[in-house]
């Protein structure tokens, strides 16, 4: 077994910070001890993303199945191709949707960019309850290239991972699977639901996977607390 290697305090490494020409010395002492807080974040996110790697065996997937853009009917353990890992991403996009989530479209719009390469080392799947056909034609009117999309056959995969409300409308959810043989297990999904929020926030994983969140999380004015993002401007 590997030693694990002694880590340098956050605030000496923080320490190393050059200042900026004309930088306010409150400013390079505020600055400095953040920088050690976002070490410790980026230590602590290395330990989480280990700790997840770690998971003993999730539970047995049922032969969820599925429609693909042929109208052919595939089942879960069909879906990884030549990997034994799978990325699923189920969007809110439901057949009684005049039009889809627009939190999933960002989302959406932003992985596209690197589906290809997430295909190099996973199989990856959008899943929606419309027809593909619908999905993918919201894909070319967003200029989408690399996503592939799957219809549920049914709506059991999102009965079961509690993806439907009671009032018809759906939540998004990534989930990862593992293939071993003929047996698929849940390795690891999204379950930080709105009643985990902490007061005044937005029910979000952690870490966010948004790349919009995390972008605004690094201005002055963060996510703002009414603004979302919109299918048209």
């Amino acid at each position: 077994m590997a030693l694990r290697q002694t880590l340098s305090a956050a605030p000496a490494l923080a320490s190393r910070r050059r200042a900026f020409p004309g930088e306010d010395e409150s400013y390079t002492k505020a600055r400095k001890s953040l920088l050690a807080e976002e070490i410790d974040l980026r230590r602590k996110m290395t330990r989480i993303a280990e700790q997840r790697r770690q998971l003993p065996p999730g539970p047995l997937m049922k032969d969820y199945r599925f429609k693909d853009a042929n109208g052919a009917e595939l089942g879960l353990a069909e879906l990884f191709g030549g990997h034994d890992t799978l990325v699923a991403y189920f969007w809110m996009y439901g057949p009684e949707r005049e039009r889809p989530c627009p939190m999933c479209t960002n989302w959406l719009g932003s992985v596209d960019g690197n589906a290809n390469d997430l295909k190099q080392r996973v199989a990856f799947k959008i899943f929606g309850r419309s027809p593909v056909e619908r999905q993918k034609a919201f894909a070319l009117e967003r200029g989408w290239q690399a996503l592939d999309f799957l219809q549920l056959a049914d709506d059991d995969y999102a009965r079961d991972f509690r993806l439907l409300n009671g009032d018809g409308s759906e939540n998004p959810a990534l989930a990862v699977f593992k293939k071993r043989g003929n047996d698929v297990r849940l390795f690891w999904k999204s379950e930080m639901t709105s009643e985990m929020a902490d007061p005044g926030q937005d029910p979000r994983d952690a870490p966010d996977i948004a790349s919009l969140w995390n972008i605004l999380d690094l201005t002055p004015s963060g996510r703002g607390t009414d603004w979302y993002p919109s299918l048209e401007y």
